[in-house]
């Protein structure tokens, strides 16, 4: 059954002057639409108390669970302005079943897809003046779902609050695209085997921002991860997918295993690479192999993937006591062309052949 939304609006929305003032330079998350999507469940009632409302604080308890015990997981899909001036989104049923996947990792409960949809799209469209509408900028959308019962115990929470929130997003690289460094994490890992790796939760990112500090304090906009129990396979970058392109023109990334996050824009790779004529292994690689692939000239270029920077370049990896480059300093031709051919259906200049956008309003 459909949960039904009241309609709670603003009485107060940003005035359009200011609202055309933040657009003009969004960045990235840091100015929000003027409302949000909440919805509660408990065991009883199940998912109930379904609203659009005012975006604004929370008010939480002290001994709210997920202070304590991290019952949190959350998305992220980008809403697009078309050239017929309709607003379509990337993909939010493959976001609703992987948030799924997510919570019943978390022990949280189940949203069916139709309904996490449905409340993205309900404040996609009543929040419509907020999306973007020049070519790179988007409006960016967080459903989240966390553990809010006052309550001590260690066990799963007996009330869940789902919400979903809302940001426009200008170009991720205000500079224009070009290669990033990585940092080589030896000492941190992201996720093991029968952990939460393939879980969007919020303790993964938590795990990942001391390596980052590490990268940081090492000249690195980035840090990439090797696997927990050997420590010589890539998994995958602090909020990233990870795919390496070979001179005979195949592309390889690490497998999803259970300890790599199943990427909604890695999975769409896979099948624009092998339109384009590049058949793509889903395989492990380790980083012996990156080095010498790239020291031979087997390995061309290294990009990684996700939803807020779409396609990203990287053109140096660093670990302590060594280095090497990636490509000639700028972005390779198979990166490129992917990242245009992704960029291009998104903002709906080529035919969506896969169905992979959603009609908003």
């Amino acid at each position: 059954m459909t949960i039904e939304f009241a309609r709670n609006l603003s009485s107060q929305p940003l005035a359009p002057e200011k609202r055309a003032a933040a657009l003009e330079n969004p960045g990235f998350g840091r100015v929000y639409t003027d409302h949000m999507v909440t919805i509660t469940w408990t065991p009883d009632a199940g998912w109930h108390d379904a609203q659009v409302r005012p975006y604004g604080p929370l008010s939480l308890d002290p001994a709210t669970a997920v202070f304590h015990y991290g019952q949190s997981i959350f998305e992220g899909f980008k809403a697009y302005v078309q050239p017929d001036g309709s607003i379509k989104t990337f993909r939010p049923d493959a976001n609703g079943r992987r948030f799924q996947r997510s919570a019943h990792r978390l022990a949280l409960p189940d949203l069916p897809v139709d309904d996490f949809v449905a409340a993205a799209d309900l404040l996609i469209s009543t929040d419509r003046d907020w999306v973007p509408a020049a070519e790179e900028k988007s409006l960016y959308v967080r459903p989240f779902m966390m553990a809010t019962e006052a309550f001590l115990g260690v066990r799963p929470a007996n009330h869940v609050t789902f919400l979903v929130i809302a940001s426009p997003a200008g170009a991720y690289f205000a500079g224009g695209l070009h290669p990033v460094s990585i940092w080589l994490s030896e000492e941190y890992t992201r996720a093991a085997p029968g952990g939460t790796g393939a879980a969007k939760c919020a303790g993964n990112y938590a795990a990942s921002l001391l390596a980052q500090q590490e990268a940081s304090a090492n000249g690195c906009d980035q840090v990439v991860f090797l696997d927990a129990v050997e420590k010589k396979w890539v998994e995958e970058l602090g909020g990233m997918n990870v795919y390496f392109v070979f001179d005979d023109g195949t592309l390889a990334t690490p497998p999803t295993s259970g300890s790599i996050l199943e990427g909604v824009t890695r999975d769409a790779i896979v099948a624009l690479a092998a339109e384009r004529g590049h058949p793509v292994e889903e395989r492990p690689v380790s980083i012996d192999e990156w080095r010498a692939g790239v020291a031979s000239g087997r390995i061309t270029e290294v990009f990684a993937c996700g939803t807020a920077a779409v396609v990203t370049p990287l053109g140096r990896l660093a670990w302590r006591g060594g280095e090497l480059s990636i490509g000639d300093g700028h972005t390779g031709k198979v990166t490129q062309d992917i990242r245009d051919a992704l960029l291009a259906v998104q903002y709906g200049h080529a035919a969506d052949t896969h169905g992979w956008m959603h009609t908003v309003c």
